[in-house]
């Protein structure tokens, strides 16, 4: 099988790690060879960054959450996600791995373009061209109140998860607007469900996924052989065609001969 890639998004408190962790569990008793990633920090560049976002330049400082310029921030989370697919995952994926990020892109779209107030289109773009314009083949959305999903988190809020209320809230829209967007990609969860529910449902959706990728090979690889047999059908008729030819001609030849070899008798006889 291709690699697949698949991407877990929400409001931090939704439940991401533990369904990745499920699904690599899942994935890995069918025999599939899984890497499991986040952003920021899937790389040692990337735990550096990791660290800058998350607990800002000077982490004593009284105002630390707000000593990073929105549009700074925007691109170290590019220059992240470069050295994510650039070390991690585009590796991984050329050699037929299923890899499963924490956040990828659509985190960058969500919480700077919807949270901070950016220009999506600038976001975008700006990570389009960081990735090589790579996309997930699939993605979970993972949605609940972000309020109720903030109080499940057990450890201190860092930057980014002490952002507030009203940031929470524009962050979570922007995903809800993303998956509204892309339907094909997104597939979003009510994360406010028991674990085991949310987890039966993303089950569900990677087998059909994986089955269609299954099936989108074997459709490919039957195209493949058909399209080798037509090319040898064809290069043998170039080559019958070939043959006739130069037997054509030799035939030709060895008539122009014989007449020759004629004209040549009855001038001696006469």
């Amino acid at each position: 099988m291709s690699g697949v890639f698949i991407s877990f998004e929400g409001v931090d408190g939704v439940g991401k790690t533990t369904q990745v962790e499920r699904l690599r569990a899942y994935l890995e008793s069918r025999g599939c060879e899984v890497v499991v990633t986040r952003e920021p920090g899937g790389t040692a560049l990337g735990g550096r960054l990791r660290d800058l976002l998350l607990n800002g330049v000077d982490a004593d400082a009284a105002d630390a959450a707000a000593d990073i310029a929105a549009r700074a921030e925007a691109l170290i989370f590019a220059a992240d996600r470069a050295q994510h697919v650039a070390e991690v995952v585009r590796p991984a994926l050329e050699r037929g791995a299923v890899v499963i990020t924490d956040r990828y892109l659509d985190s960058s779209l969500a919480y700077q373009a919807g949270g901070r107030e950016l220009t999506a289109d600038e976001i975008r773009n700006l990570s389009m061209w960081a990735t090589g314009s790579l996309m997930p083949a699939r993605t979970y959305l993972l949605d609940m109140d972000p309020d109720e999903a903030h109080r499940r988190l057990t450890h201190e809020d860092d930057r980014m998860e002490s952002a507030g209320d009203d940031f929470r809230s524009r962050t979570r829209d922007a995903f809800r607007h993303l998956a509204g967007r892309e339907p094909k990609r997104f597939r979003m969860i009510d994360a406010a469900y028991p674990e085991e529910t949310v987890w039966a449902r993303i089950k569900a959706d990677v087998d059909a996924l994986l089955d269609d990728v299954v099936a989108d090979e074997r459709f490919a690889k039957m195209a493949a052989e058909a399209a080798a047999r037509k090319a040898a059908a064809e290069e043998a008729a170039r080559k019958a065609a070939e043959e006739a030819r130069k037997a054509k001609e030799v035939a030709a030849a060895a008539g122009d001969a014989d007449q020759s070899a004629e004209t040549t008798t009855a001038g001696g006889g006469q």
